[in-house]
């Protein structure tokens, strides 16, 4: 496997399908700011608080000339219902084969109640104009944690 993506990598090229029949390029997306970020599950409490945390921030981030892509191993009509139920204005990329979580390295092993399994760790990624990873949080706690990627945000223009 390719050496997990951090910060100082540049992003790669990999197209994945996004909720309403659309595809994202990370690699495309250079000229912009890019607020990466792995969830768990659609419509759980955590990845729905999160979510709705960049809704509710979203035109700051737009403001600011970033734009916000959520990725989950959930499928484009899982994700198009949960976008729809919590009225999201950002895309989200449906990772099924678990290419970019597993480049990002956040495809882990986990563990509730004594089980081990595989999940995704809920981590976020900001992503300069020229495609290269700027600031990196693992094992994301929700409160205060959109403050904290809005300030890396805005870290970037005094760069």
């Amino acid at each position: 496997m390719d050496k997990k993506i951090d910060v100082g990598d540049q992003v790669p090229d990999l197209t994945i399908a996004t909720d309403g029949g659309g595809k994202v390029n990370l690699a495309e997306l250079k000229g912009q700011k890019v607020v990466l970020y792995f969830y768990p599950k659609d419509d759980t409490p955590g990845c729905t608080k999160e979510a709705c945390g960049f809704r509710d921030d979203y035109s700051a981030f737009i403001d600011s000339g970033a734009v916000v892509v959520g990725v989950s191993p959930d499928s484009t009509r899982s994700h198009d219902k949960f976008k729809a139920k919590y009225d999201l204005p950002f895309q989200l990329a449906a990772d099924a084969d678990k290419t970019l979580c597993e480049r990002f390295g956040v495809w882990v092993e986990k563990s509730m109640y004594g089980r081990k399994y595989m999940g995704v760790e809920r981590s976020t990624f900001v992503i300069d104009e020229r495609g290269v990873v700027r600031k990196s949080w693992r094992k994301v706690k929700v409160p205060g944690h959109i403050e904290q990627v809005f300030a890396a945000i805005h870290e970037l223009d005094n760069t």
